[in-house]
């Protein structure tokens, strides 16, 4: 029996921003883009996708096509016949690479310019024309930076890949389990009981405590949720490292 849940995620803006967040993940030169490894990452990130019974936009499966297409094209020997002859003599055919490289330069420059348009638009947001206000009633109340929050969807899609490896769940059970679904919102319901209860950080592995597949994905769509209701917290102190769960108050 298929999960019916379905989860829409803001944060997933399309192939270009995955292959610039693995780009920069994996600290790679965009001038001189290592295809094999990139494509077999992209593979991974789309594979775990399709684990979530999220939807994979058609515009994934062009890219992941592309850059098998790129590779195999790499791999063919070079003949002297391919190469083109110009007024200087022979020169090589152009790299197979640099259509994306040129692509992927072209999106992280509106990126960034949309990074710095936000920055100047929350710069503006702090300049009021009315005189000061008495704001002392609101003091000692919490307040929560959103910047903070610098963990993406795909640190999210990583850390839930190395967590089904460690619970090795491509190796078959040895007992028969009968399966039974858990809504969604229920399990939201849970966990922002069990960070209540306990209000330290909880590391994102400890929201896992059963080995059953349905159940872990379950989990993890639940977090993804609250992470778009804004309900909880997500800490991450450097590329690669733990992540750390909080609610809020």
């Amino acid at each position: 029996m298929k999960l019916q849940y379905k989860v829409k995620i803001d944060a997933f803006e399309g192939p270009l921003d995955l292959l610039l967040h693995l780009i920069n993940t994996l600290e790679i030169d965009i001038y001189d883009i290592p295809v094999a490894e990139i494509t077999e990452q992209y593979m991974l990130y789309i594979h775990t996708m399709k684990e979530l019974q999220l939807d994979v936009a058609s515009e994934y499966l062009v890219m992941a096509a592309t850059l098998l297409s790129i590779k195999s094209g790499m791999l063919l020997p070079k003949h002297e016949e391919e190469l083109v002859e110009d007024e200087f003599g022979f020169e090589p055919e152009e790299d197979p690479r640099d259509e994306l490289m040129r692509r992927l330069i072209e999106y992280r420059k509106y990126k960034e310019a949309a990074v710095d348009l936000r920055h100047m638009e929350e710069e503006r947001s702090q300049v009021y024309t009315k005189p000061p206000s008495d704001l002392s009633e609101f003091a000692g109340e919490p307040v929560f930076d959103k910047e903070s929050m610098n963990v993406s969807i795909y640190d999210m899609l990583g850390a839930f890949q190395k967590m089904m490896r460690r619970k090795k769940l491509q190796k078959p059970l040895q007992t028969r389990v009968a399966r039974q679904e858990i809504p969604i919102e229920k399990r939201m319901d849970e966990i922002l009981m069990e960070l209540k209860r306990n209000p330290m950080r909880r590391k994102f592995t400890e929201l896992f405590p059963s080995d059953q597949k349905d159940h872990l994905v379950v989990t993890f769509l639940a977090i993804l949720e609250l992470m778009k209701k804004n309900n909880i917290m997500i800490e991450q102190e450097e590329n690669f490292s733990d992540i750390y769960i909080l609610g809020r108050s």
